[in-house]
């Protein structure tokens, strides 16, 4: 069930290939997250020794629910994976100009897991093409209405 998503992700990236990942939270992050309080759409995924970070990710803290600790919504979260997929995206990362993208967040079992995704910029005539191709097959599908 999926929490949130990064619809600008596939509009500046291309995505090769996506990992399921844990999250390191805190209690007041998980409930503002159920109340539909995160933002992850400038969010982005660092490399830190031989770890994984997303920095970016907006988490507005509920009143209630934090009350009594001092909480900061933009901190630094760590992402959980196994070492051999940490290996493999570091050496994606640094070799062949890969960059790590938060896709969304989503509940797996009651815990909060983030999809990312291995990903190649795009240029801007390549966002221009998918625009004209998006633009044909709404064009294409209303004639297809209008005929039928």
């Amino acid at each position: 069930m999926s929490i949130i998503q990064n619809r600008k992700a596939h509009h500046d990236f291309f995505i090769e290939e996506r990992y399921e990942a844990g999250v390191v939270l805190e209690g007041w992050e998980v409930k503002a997250i159920r109340g539909g309080r995160a933002n992850i759409k400038e969010a982005y995924v660092i490399v830190r020794g031989e770890e994984l970070f997303i920095l970016g990710m907006h988490i507005t803290p509920m009143s209630s629910a934090s009350t009594h600790i001092k909480t900061d919504p933009t901190r630094t979260r760590k992402l959980l994976l196994h070492g051999k997929e940490i290996a493999r995206l570091i050496g994606k990362v640094e070799r062949a100009g890969f960059t790590l993208v938060p896709l969304d967040l989503h509940w797996c079992k009651g815990r909060v897991k983030a999809e990312i995704g291995l990903a190649k910029g795009k240029k801007l005539y390549d966002k221009r093409e998918d625009e004209k191709k998006r633009d044909w097959d709404r064009e294409k599908a209303r004639l297809m209405r209008q005929s039928a």
